[in-house]
């Protein structure tokens, strides 16, 4: 528990149901196969994250997002235009996604983040991942490997080092689930 994992190793683990560290450009997240309940319950009990707080899902395309989400032609634009990068865009929800990366919300928060490490995590797991900040609840989000292991190393499978986050701050949350749109988080 708590060490330096290669992609690969990475991948095993989000494969066999375990939680991991990511680096993304915005922050580093407690990643999770977003399909399977019992890793995400890991994520909720590692972070000490309230159950009504619901999870960024992380995909690797467009194509990704249409597969868990109902994308409209204003949605799709956005991502066309800000991603992959720090943009989060809340939609209305497919039933692949469980109710708890939700918290029983009919809409998923879905991100295709631009940090290569994070996209070939994503690309060769073929998983969408849920990656909250990987840090405990109500703490500073981590910027670091080292912040991730320090803050969270004995309850999670490892981290995967990507170096420092270049943005350093969450990224920005549309919800598109309506005619419109709102600004949740700038």
């Amino acid at each position: 528990m708590g060490k330096v994992l290669s992609v690969t190793e990475a991948v095993n683990v989000l494969l066999q149901g375990q939680i991991v560290g990511l680096p993304t450009e915005t922050v580093y997240g407690l990643g999770a196969d977003a399909t399977n309940e019992t890793a995400i319950a890991k994520v909720f009990k590692a972070k000490n994250r309230p159950s009504f707080d619901p999870l960024i899902v992380h995909v690797s395309t467009l194509a990704a997002v249409k597969e868990i989400a109902e994308l409209s032609e204003a949605a799709e634009q956005l991502f066309l235009a800000f991603s992959p990068g720090p943009l989060t865009v809340v939609l209305p929800k497919k039933k692949t996604i469980p109710d708890l990366v939700t918290s029983g919300h009919p809409t998923v928060a879905v991100r295709i983040p631009a940090h290569p490490v994070m996209l070939e995590v994503l690309q060769s797991s073929g998983l969408c991942i849920a990656a909250p900040s990987a840090n405990p609840f109500g703490f500073a989000s981590p910027t670091t490997a080292f912040h991730v292991l320090d803050q969270l190393g004995t309850k999670i499978s490892g981290v995967v080092d990507g170096g420092p986050c270049s943005v350093g701050i969450e990224s920005t949350i549309v919800d598109m689930s309506s005619d419109v749109p709102k600004v949740l988080r700038l």
